[in-house]
């Protein structure tokens, strides 16, 4: 399990930073050539947008395993000796939503792949397969994380990112 662990950390970052570094460069490239120029390419502005979808949903399950996403918590706190089976619904919950959003955004996939995007002439269902990929990716993450969450409200940290880390 932790070799599949580390190779999903180490995939899903890679993604991340492929996705951020080529926005950057095509953003900054567009602008550059803009000012000098005073032409710009066309698509980058779709390019980016859609780089953006992706980002977002690619990026969330990261974020949850690192405990980063806005949490309330009062009612664990208001709770203590119930904690653990608050975490426990909390988590059952989020991963029923998330097979939920898995099905529905594959359906809503495939039914704008027909249709294509204006400038780049992808289909539009490719750029919202993000959506069910993403919420897959924050299934397995869920299910990752869950036991420690669960019992000791624990965050996943490995040498790059470090949950339990005193926030300023």
């Amino acid at each position: 399990m932790q070799s599949f662990d580390r190779a999903l950390l180490r995939t899903n970052r890679i993604a991340l930073v492929a996705m951020l570094a080529a926005m950057g460069v095509l953003v900054f490239a567009n602008v550059a050539l803009r000012y000098l120029t005073g032409y710009s390419i066309l698509w980058v502005e779709e390019a980016s947008r859609y780089l953006m979808i992706w980002l977002t949903f690619v990026g969330a399950g990261l974020v949850l395993r690192y405990g980063a996403h806005i949490g309330i918590d009062t009612l664990q706190e208001r709770f203590p000796r119930h904690a653990a089976a608050i975490r426990a619904v909390l988590a059952g919950t989020l991963l029923v939503f998330f097979a939920a959003m898995i099905v529905l955004g594959v359906r809503y996939a495939m039914l704008a792949w027909s249709q294509t995007t204006p400038v780049l002439g992808i289909p539009v269902g490719a750029v919202y397969l993000a959506m069910p990929i993403g919420f897959a990716l924050l299934a397995l993450h869920i299910v990752i994380m869950a036991r420690p969450f669960i019992a000791r409200r624990h965050y996943l940290s490995d040498e790059d990112f470090d949950g339990e880390a005193p926030k300023l």
